[in-house]
């Protein structure tokens, strides 16, 4: 059903503060701004190897702008939303409909580029909360039109998505909707001492959901934490952040063997950060 991570979404105060913020991290702008008119928020979308990442803030009234609103009250600028790529939205709408038991909609949207004017239109499913576990959670098939790529090719720019950090207080749920309803696999489940809790990997066109599950009583509701990008030489990257004024701690050892990690701790609205190379 599903086919891949197709972006992840963080919410903002200031979206041109964010897109300048980003562009830094990055080491290249993004491709695509625009609005949702029916839904009144703005966005910026950066295009990366394996997904896009979007920026997303309020614009004017409308039911999204109202979530973004409601999500930044409680915490702050963060990880918003996950968005789940399919080839068929009617036929995951039935599957998940039954499972779920209710009637989920099918939407349509479309986008325009103030960059280049460009269109892009999609269809997408959201899920509601009471069956995401508490995540902004949707479905979407891309129907017309592409992001743009960048052009500019750097070894120390930011060149995929490595993984996106999950907090869950019921790792067993957490499988039950991540592995058998949406269908993604579960590559480990491990349990880790030190924590007390699992530590769980669903993986998806070479991107990872990283769970950290630790049983407590309670609503079963789950968080969006933390996220990390691969780049393909960390020292580079590392160099032109710092010289960028990004603080960014030194590097070190990743806890994966054959991997160096190094920890971004501005510029990043507020997101946990990774930065990371595999050797």
């Amino acid at each position: 059903m599903i086919k891949s991570i197709d972006h992840i979404l963080v919410a903002v105060k200031d979206l041109e503060k964010a897109v300048k913020d980003y562009s830094l991290v990055f080491g290249f702008d993004p491709t695509w701004q625009g609005n949702h008119p029916s839904l009144g928020t703005k966005n910026a979308l950066f295009p990366l190897d394996n997904l896009y990442f979007e920026l997303i803030a309020v614009n004017d009234e409308g039911p999204l702008a109202e979530a973004v609103s409601e999500h930044i009250e409680k915490n702050g600028e963060s990880i918003f939303g996950l968005a789940l790529g399919t080839d068929n939205i009617k036929k995951a709408k039935n599957e998940l409909s039954v499972s779920f038991n209710t009637d989920l909609e099918i939407s349509d949207g479309k986008g325009v580029n103030n960059i280049s004017n460009e269109e892009r239109h999609w269809r997408n499913i959201f899920i509601p909360k009471k069956f995401s576990r508490g995540i902004f959670t949707l479905l979407i098939q891309h129907t017309k039109g592409n992001l743009p790529k960048h052009e500019i090719s750097d070894e120390s720019f930011i060149s995929r998505m490595d993984h996106v950090v999950i907090n869950s207080n019921d790792p067993d749920g957490l499988i039950d909707l991540y592995r058998d309803k949406y269908g993604i696999r579960l590559a480990l489940d491990q349990f880790v001492e030190q924590w007390g809790g699992r530590m769980l990997f669903f993986r998806t066109n070479h991107t990872t959901i990283e769970a950290i599950g630790i049983k407590k009583e309670g609503s079963p509701e789950d968080f969006l934490w933390g996220l990390a990008w691969t780049t393909k030489d960390i020292k580079r990257t590392h160099k032109r952040l710092v010289n960028a004024g990004v603080s960014i701690t030194d590097i070190k050892d990743g806890r994966k063997p054959k991997t160096l990690v190094a920890t971004i701790k501005s510029h990043c609205s507020e997101v946990p950060t990774l930065l990371i190379e595999h050797l």
